[in-house]
């Protein structure tokens, strides 16, 4: 692996922003529909994406497998990368730490997601009308609910650094003045993301939420 870890790592870092980053960006602005419109609009959005041609191999292709490969080899490079301290001073050393915990988790936070939503459909557990139901089950659970927080927390953190290093990866940022705009657009960014997943998931604690019966009246 090492002969070739130079390009496992560009593969790693350009998924985690084309398809995965994208799909992040869709999916929280997607669930945001639940806050905005409510149960009615959150199924619309459900409705549109089943609706788009070819979207179970859009989801393997597009999602799983970029984001299976980004992930298992992310864990890689957080057990094997140690911090830069002769390059890099102590603040982007520190970023770099949270780098790979919250990647961790979000991994973690992603499987557990999926099983609970999208595996459940799959399986005919849930179907996909009830999945504003299924989300306010989760999202009332008090545990549920704060395990979600810090997860899309984890996930727009660890994506909002990562397009800081891979602008400076991939040589679209060159020197201090650029990373250093760049990093405080990617805060910016990742606060204006995490707002609005925390208020889509907040969105599903409504009492709307808690049947289907409300898409008929």
């Amino acid at each position: 692996m090492a002969g070739n870890s130079y390009y496992y790592r560009k593969l790693h870092s350009l998924l985690g922003i084309i398809p995965v980053g994208m799909f992040l960006i869709f999916h929280l602005v997607s669930n945001y529909s639940a806050f905005e419109k409510g149960h009615a609009g959150f199924i619309e959005q459900v409705e549109f994406i089943n609706s788009l041609p070819f979207v179970l191999a859009l989801e393997i292709f597009g999602i799983y497998l970029p984001l299976l490969y980004h992930g298992v080899y992310g864990l890689y490079m957080a057990y094997t990368s140690r911090n830069n301290v002769n390059n890099y001073g102590y603040f982007r050393n520190v970023m770099f730490m949270l780098q790979r915990v919250t990647g961790v988790i979000t991994l973690l936070f992603v499987v557990w997601h999926v099983f609970e939503t999208r595996v459940q459909v799959a399986l005919g557990i849930v179907s996909h009308d009830e999945l504003g139901v299924r989300m306010h089950e989760i999202a009332t659970q008090p545990w549920a609910f704060a395990l979600y927080i810090i997860g899309i927390v984890a996930a727009v953190f660890h994506f909002s650094n990562g397009i800081w290093s891979f602008l400076v990866s991939w040589g679209i940022t060159v020197g201090p003045r650029a990373q250093k705009v760049s990093g405080y657009i990617c805060m910016i960014f990742f606060v204006v993301l995490s707002v609005i997943g925390i208020l889509a998931i907040t969105a599903f604690t409504g009492a709307e939420f808690q049947d289907t019966s409300v898409l008929n009246q």
